[in-house]
């Protein structure tokens, strides 16, 4: 995924349609709602709860669109390069777990 690109969409989506972003305590608020929404899904689909049945119709993919959606806008309007900072991580994290899932037994 073009992180860079997807957050200027973004941007350009909120400011010909969404009249402006939301305030950050209110998109945290929301992301928080959205990853619940796919918990649910997970929980019910993947994990031990029964799946009511007007769940088995929820998209999982819109879901998990949902919660990037709401992660861009809070990294746009935080001046946040999300780009560059997974990136950043990407690197941190192939440098410092890579022997270590190797060398990790419970992955077996």
């Amino acid at each position: 995924m073009d992180i860079k690109n997807s957050q200027l969409e973004v941007d350009k989506w909120i400011k010909n349609h969404g009249v402006r972003y939301f305030n950050e305590l209110t998109n945290m608020a929301q992301l928080t709602e959205e990853v619940g929404e796919v918990a649910r899904i997970i929980a019910r689909r993947y994990g031990e709860q029964s799946e009511k049945e007007s769940d088995k119709n929820k998209d999982l993919g819109e879901e998990l669109a949902d919660v990037v959606f709401v992660v861009l806008c809070l990294a746009n309007q935080t001046g946040v390069d999300l780009q560059a900072a997974f990136d950043k991580k990407m690197d941190l994290k192939t440098k410092r777990d890579h022997d270590r899932h190797h060398n990790n037994d419970k992955l077996k």
